[in-house]
C-alpha cells in the first residue's frame, strides 16, 4: 500500500512538472516585443485601407524650418497643439532655417526672400474683430506697438521695415545661404483682450505666424513660399516664468498613467506649417521705397499704403465682398475639400480629412470635430463650416469715364441712373466694398476691379466745386455716403510714370 501511495506522488508531481514545463514562455511570446502594434497595422487590411494616403517619402519637403527658442508647456495634451508662454518686451529668437533638399528651389538659390512675421488671435470671434481690437489697444497705448523687432540682436536680416499703420506685423529680407536669426518683441498681453468682469482673467492665445515669399518677374516679393505658425500667451514680465513653473509642477503631482495623456515639454518651439495669411503682400511692401504710393490723412502727413486684408483673416481681397460661393458646398469634391481646408488655415487637417467630400465635412457635428481636431481646432472649424459673409462697412458705385467723353456736374445724376454716354452705350458701374474706410482702400479696391497697376497709383482725389482737386483723405471717406456713385477718370503724372486717380 505504501508503495502505490508513493508512486501516486511521483506520477502527480511529474504531471506537475510537465504542466509547468508546457507553460513556460507563454508569458515571453504574449509579451510587447512579440506582438507590438507596428506589426498589426501593418497587416494587409490596414495597408489597404491607408493605400490613399501619400507615404512619408512622397510628402514634399517645406522649404524653411522657424524655430522660436521659447519653451513650450508641459500641460498640454497629446493631440493639442502646442502652447508656448512669453513675457511682455522680452526678445525672443525666432531662428530662420533654410530646410531645402538638394536642388529643390533653384531659382531662390543666391537670392533673398522676404518674410513678414505677424501676431494675430489665435480665436476666431476676435479674428472677425481684430481691427476693432487693435484700434481700441491703440487708443488704450498710443505710440506703441503691438510687435517689434529687435535689430540689434538679430543676425543675418536685411531691410527691416514696419508700417505704421500696421502695429502688429513686422518684416524683412534675409538670405537662406546664411545665418539668420529674428528676434522679436510682443508688447500685447493676452489678458488686454479678455472682457474685464472679476479680475484673474484667462488671457486670450495669440499666434505668431511667418510668411515668406520670393521675388516675381517685376522684383516684388509677392510669390509665396511658405507659412507656419504657432500658438502663444503673452504675460507681463517675468509672468510667463512663473506659468511655466506653474505647469511643470502640476505635472508632477499627475500619476504616471496621467502623464502619458500629456505632452513633454520641448526647450524650443516649432513653429507648424499653416495656410498663408490671406493679404497682398504688394499693397505692403516693395522692392524699392520709392514704389510705395502714400496718402495724406488729418492724423499724419504721409505713410506707407496699409493692406487693409490683414484685419481679418476671412477677407481675401479681390475687391468683393465674400460671398457663400466661399463657403464649403454640400457638392464640393474630396479635392475641392482639400483646397478650402488650406485656404482657411486647416492644412495640418489636409491628411485627416482626404477622403472627406464637402457633405461628409459638412455631416459632421461641432462635438465631433473637437473630438477629431480637439477644442480650439475644431471650434475654429466648425465656425468656418457654419460663418456667413461680413457685411461690408461702406458700398460705392464707380465707373471709369471713357476717354473722349464728358458729363456736366448736372448730366452726372443721370448717368449714376443708368443713362447712356455719347456713344450709345450705357454707363456700367462697378460695386466696390470698403470693410477698413480708409483712403488707401478705395485706392486698392480700384486698382483691382478696373486692373490698374497698383504701384502706379500715386494720389486719388475727389473733384470738388468749380472743378477743384480734393486729396481724399481717411476722414472724407468716412463721410461718404453708402451707396454714392461716381465717375473717375486718370491722369497721368509727368516724369515719373505714376498715375492720378480723380473721383467725380
Amino acid at each position: 500500500m505504501a508503495w502505490v501511495l508513493k508512486m501516486d506522488e511521483v506520477i502527480e508531481s511529474g504531471l506537475v512538472h510537465d504542466f509547468d514545463a508546457s507553460l513556460t514562455g507563454i508569458g515571453q511570446e504574449l509579451g510587447a516585443g512579440a506582438y507590438s502594434m507596428s506589426d498589426v497595422l501593418a497587416l494587409p487590411i490596414f495597408k489597404q485601407e491607408d493605400s490613399s494616403l501619400p507615404l512619408d517619402d512622397e510628402t514634399k519637403n517645406p522649404p524653411f524650418q522657424y524655430v522660436m527658442c521659447a519653451a513650450t508647456s508641459p500641460a498640454v495634451k497629446l493631440h493639442d497643439e502646442t502652447l508656448t508662454y512669453l513675457n511682455q518686451g522680452q526678445s525672443y529668437e525666432i531662428r530662420m532655417l533654410d530646410n531645402r533638399k538638394m536642388g529643390d528651389m533653384p531659382e531662390i538659390t543666391g537670392k533673398l526672400v522676404k518674410s513678414i512675421i505677424r501676431v494675430v488671435f489665435h480665436d476666431r470671434r476676435l479674428q472677425y474683430t481684430e481691427h476693432q481690437q487693435l484700434e481700441g489697444w491703440k487708443w488704450n497705448r498710443p505710440g506703441d506697438r503691438l510687435l517689434d523687432l529687435d535689430i540689434p540682436m538679430s543676425v543675418g536680416i536685411i531691410d527691416t521695415r514696419t508700417n505704421p499703420s500696421q502695429l502688429n506685423a513686422v518684416e524683412f529680407l534675409w538670405d537662406p545661404a546664411k545665418r539668420t536669426s529674428a528676434f522679436i518683441q510682443v508688447h500685447c498681453i493676452s489678458t488686454e483682450f479678455t472682457p474685464r468682469k472679476h479680475g484673474g482673467e484667462k488671457g486670450v492665445p495669440f499666434r505668431i505666424q511667418v510668411d515668406t515669399f520670393k521675388q516675381n518677374e517685376n522684383g516684388e516679393y509677392t510669390d509665396h513660399l511658405h507659412s507656419a505658425s504657432c500658438q502663444i500667451k503673452v504675460f507681463k514680465p517675468k509672468g510667463a516664468d512663473r506659468k511655466q513653473k506653474t505647469d511643470r509642477e502640476k505635472m508632477e503631482k499627475r500619476t504616471a498613467h496621467e502623464k502619458e495623456k500629456y505632452q513633454p515639454s520641448y526647450d524650443t518651439t516649432i513653429l507648424t506649417e499653416c495656410s498663408p495669411w490671406p493679404d497682398t503682400p504688394t499693397a505692403y511692401v516693395t522692392n524699392s521705397p520709392s514704389t510705395a504710393p502714400t496718402f495724406t490723412s488729418p492724423q499724419q502727413s504721409t505713410c506707407s499704403v496699409p493692406d487693409s486684408n490683414s484685419s481679418s483673416p476671412n477677407h481675401q481681397g479681390d475687391g468683393v465682398l465674400q460671398t457663400s460661393s466661399e463657403q464649403l458646398q454640400p457638392s464640393a469634391t474630396t479635392q475641392e475639400t482639400q483646397q478650402w481646408l488650406l485656404k482657411n488655415r486647416f492644412s495640418s487637417y489636409t491628411r485627416l480629412f482626404s477622403n472627406f467630400s464637402g457633405a461628409d465635412l459638412l455631416k459632421l457635428t461641432k462635438e465631433d470635430l473637437v473630438q477629431i481636431c480637439g477644442a480650439a481646432d475644431g471650434i475654429r472649424l466648425y465656425n468656418s463650416l457654419k460663418s456667413r459673409s461680413v457685411r461690408p462697412r461702406l458700398t460705392i458705385y464707380v465707373c471709369q469715364e471713357q476717354p473722349g467723353s464728358s458729363l456736366l456736374q448736372g448730366q452726372q445724376q443721370a448717368a449714376g441712373s443708368g443713362a447712356e454716354n455719347g456713344s450709345g452705350t450705357p454707363y456700367v458701374y462697378h460695386a466696390i466694398y470698403l470693410e477698413e474706410m480708409v483712403a488707401s482702400e478705395v485706392a486698392r479696391k480700384l486698382a483691382l476691379v478696373f486692373n490698374i497697376p497698383f504701384h502706379q497709383i500715386n494720389q486719388v482725389y475727389r473733384q470738388g466745386p468749380t472743378g477743384i482737386h480734393i486729396l481724399v483723405s481717411d476722414q472724407m471717406v468716412q463721410n461718404f455716403q453708402d451707396e454714392s456713385c461716381f465717375l473717375f477718370s486718370t491722369v497721368k503724372v509727368e516724369n515719373s510714370g505714376g498715375i492720378h486717380i480723380i473721383l467725380k
